[in-house]
C-alpha cells in the first residue's frame, strides 16, 4: 500500500488546509509511481501529458547539450511540481531529463482537471503564477552563471544567488561533485576556487556551511 504524504508544504499548495488539497489531488490524480534510486523518471524533450507532482524523494533534473556534455539544472527534494512552468505551453515538453537520486514516488494529475480546479481556486492559481515567476528568476540566473567565464565568478555568483545582505550563510543542497557538475566544471577545479575565495577572505566554510564575509568582493567578481 503506497505512503500518504503530507503535501502542505508544497508551495504549489501554500495556504491551502489538509482538507483542501486531498480532495483537490482526489479530483485530479491520474496515477502514482514509484521510482529506484538511478531510474530514469523523464527523457529530455519528452511530451508533458500530466501535471508531475513530485511527492516523496530526491530528482536531478540534469540538460544534455548538443556536443553531448551533461549539464545539472538542479536538485528537487519533494514536496514539489515538476517542470510546471512548461505544464500548460503550447508545446509541452520537459526541457530537462529528470532521474531519480533515491527512492522516489510521482503523482501523475490530470492537466485538464487540474487547471479547471485552479480556475476555481485564486489561492491556488495565485502559488500557480508564484512557482512559474520564480522559476523564470531561476533560469535567468542559470544562464547568467553558464555564459559567466570565469570559474571564481561562476562560484561567486551561486554564492550570492544563495545568500543575501541580511541572511550571509547557506548550506548547499548539492555535494561538491554535484555543484561541480551543476557549474560545468571539474571538482578539484572547484575545490581550489573556494579555497581561494577562503584565503581572499570573501567566505568561510564549516563543514558543508558557506558564510559570506566580504559580498562586495563576490559582487566585484560578477558585476
Amino acid at each position: 500500500m503506497l505512503q500518504k504524504h503530507n503535501l502542505t508544504a508544497c508551495p504549489l499548495f501554500m495556504r491551502l488546509n489538509a482538507e483542501v488539497i486531498d480532495e483537490l489531488i482526489e479530483n485530479t490524480i491520474v496515477e502514482k509511481k514509484i521510482y529506484s534510486k538511478g531510474d530514469l523518471i523523464v527523457k529530455q524533450g519528452s511530451s508533458i501529458d500530466y501535471l508531475y507532482l513530485l511527492v516523496d524523494g530526491k530528482v536531478s533534473t540534469e540538460m544534455i547539450t548538443s556536443e553531448g556534455n551533461i549539464i545539472n539544472i538542479d536538485i528537487l527534494e519533494a514536496v514539489v511540481p515538476l517542470a510546471i512552468a512548461f505544464t500548460y505551453a503550447a508545446m509541452p515538453r520537459f526541457p530537462v531529463a529528470v532521474v531519480a537520486m533515491q527512492p522516489t514516488e510521482i503523482y501523475l494529475l490530470s492537466k485538464e482537471k487540474f487547471l479547471r480546479q485552479m480556475m476555481n481556486n485564486e489561492v491556488l492559481f495565485r502559488n500557480f503564477l508564484r512557482i512559474t515567476t520564480s522559476f523564470t528568476v531561476f533560469l535567468s540566473a542559470k544562464v547568467a552563471m553558464l555564459s559567466t567565464k570565469s570559474l571564481k565568478s561562476k562560484v561567486a555568483l551561486y554564492i550570492l544567488n544563495n545568500t543575501t545582505q541580511q541572511q550571509p550563510h547557506f548550506t548547499p543542497k548539492h555535494n561538491q561533485t554535484q555543484l561541480a557538475e551543476y557549474l560545468g566544471v571539474q571538482r578539484p577545479s572547484l575545490a581550489r576556487t573556494l579555497g581561494e575565495l577562503i584565503s581572499d577572505g570573501a567566505i568561510v566554510t564549516q563543514n558543508r556551511k558557506i558564510t559570506v564575509l566580504d559580498r562586495r568582493y563576490l559582487e566585484k567578481l560578477v558585476f
